[in-house]
């Protein structure tokens, strides 16, 4: 089966699925006190509930629009899971991620941190769909590389906060902590896959372009 060839899609999308079973459930509840971050602002929790639920859609979907071999099988459906994407995952999840970004109770650093991520994600998303209506497939590929990476990051956000908690927990008082470690994880969760998956994007056409010197330079 070719769709076997690409042997990161069964694990991704086995993560992606455990991560929304796990995050997801506590938030369809209505009870305010399961919610893993706390705030006494009135608006935090149907906002967060709000982001939660988007974000789950667009984290979902976003396995889905990766995956080669559903993009070429299936190319119509594709595309309207790339509209449920853009237009009930991304847009709403990120546009009330920068509202909670903004009020954290975590601090200014993951403040700045979220709202960031909020504009970049919302941002590349908009580049990507773009992209495509103009029939620029290159381009839309890498820019929805880009969203993709910021999509999932949530994830890596969380295995950042343990690195970060377990590599500052005795060295910054109790107080403190949350506050140190969600300005590092924050941070590290989304800027380091981001900033690996550009360079993959850039490193493919530099691997090109020297195979193609290599071939012009062999004697005939």
């Amino acid at each position: 089966m070719t769709w076997l060839r690409k042997p990161w899609v069964g694990p991704l999308a086995f993560v992606v699925v455990a991560f929304v079973a796990f995050s997801l459930p506590p938030y369809l509840t209505g009870d305010r006190v399961q919610a893993r971050v706390q705030s006494d602002w009135g608006p935090h929790y149907p906002l967060l509930v709000m982001h939660v639920v988007f974000a789950s859609v667009a984290i979902l979907t976003s396995v889905v629009q990766v995956w080669p071999w559903f993009r070429s099988r299936f190319p119509a459906w594709h595309r309207r899971t790339g509209r449920v994407y853009v237009f009930a995952g991304v847009l709403p999840a990120g546009l009330s991620g920068l509202v909670l970004g903004w009020t954290t109770p975590f601090g200014p650093v993951a403040a700045v941190s979220n709202v960031l991520l909020a504009v970049l994600w919302l941002v590349f998303t908009w580049l990507a769909w773009r992209a495509a209506r103009r029939r620029q497939f290159r381009d839309h590929r890498k820019w929805m590389i880009r969203s993709f990476v910021l999509t999932v990051s949530i994830i890596t956000n969380r295995v950042w906060g343990v690195v970060a908690f377990l590599a500052v927990a005795d060295r910054v008082p109790e107080a403190e902590l949350p506050h140190v470690v969600a300005g590092i994880s924050t941070w590290t969760g989304w800027v380091v896959p981001l900033l690996l998956s550009q360079w993959w994007l850039e490193r493919r056409p530099v691997r090109r372009r020297a195979v193609a010197e290599q071939r012009e330079t062999v004697p005939v």
